[in-house]
């Protein structure tokens, strides 16, 4: 799996993508779909890349369904951006890497404006 992008799952949600203080990414995907095997390496680059600035999350849609359902992902990869527990961005399928720091770095901006 992945060693930069935070894993979670319904027990972990709440917590580290919906109470976050910054902006955070969450990767919809699953094991058994290849556009999401695809995106992967640039959503574990993105995670290393925004340390600091923004959260990257990977949510595999097996293991925790029900947040699938709650957040209307019918397809897979969906790419969220959550920003103080509210879905601020949404983007579905592979997106190419820069598209996807695009979104990100949006919504980190806009967060280290409002606190300076």
């Amino acid at each position: 799996m992945s060693d930069k992008a935070l894993h979670v799952t319904s027990a972990n949600f709440e917590a580290e993508v919906l109470k976050a203080t910054g902006p955070v990414l969450v990767d919809f995907w699953a094991t058994w779909c290849p556009p999401c095997r695809m995106i992967a390496p640039a959503v574990e680059e993105l995670a290393g890349e925004f340390a600091g600035k923004a959260k990257v999350a990977k949510l595999d849609v097996d293991e925790s369904p029900e947040l699938a359902q709650r957040y209307g992902v019918q397809s897979i990869p969906t790419l969220l951006v959550f920003k103080n527990g509210q879905v601020v961005e949404q983007r579905i399928g592979a997106l190419p890497k820069a598209e996807m720091a695009r979104m990100l770095d949006a919504h980190a901006a806009a967060a280290v404006a409002v606190r300076t």
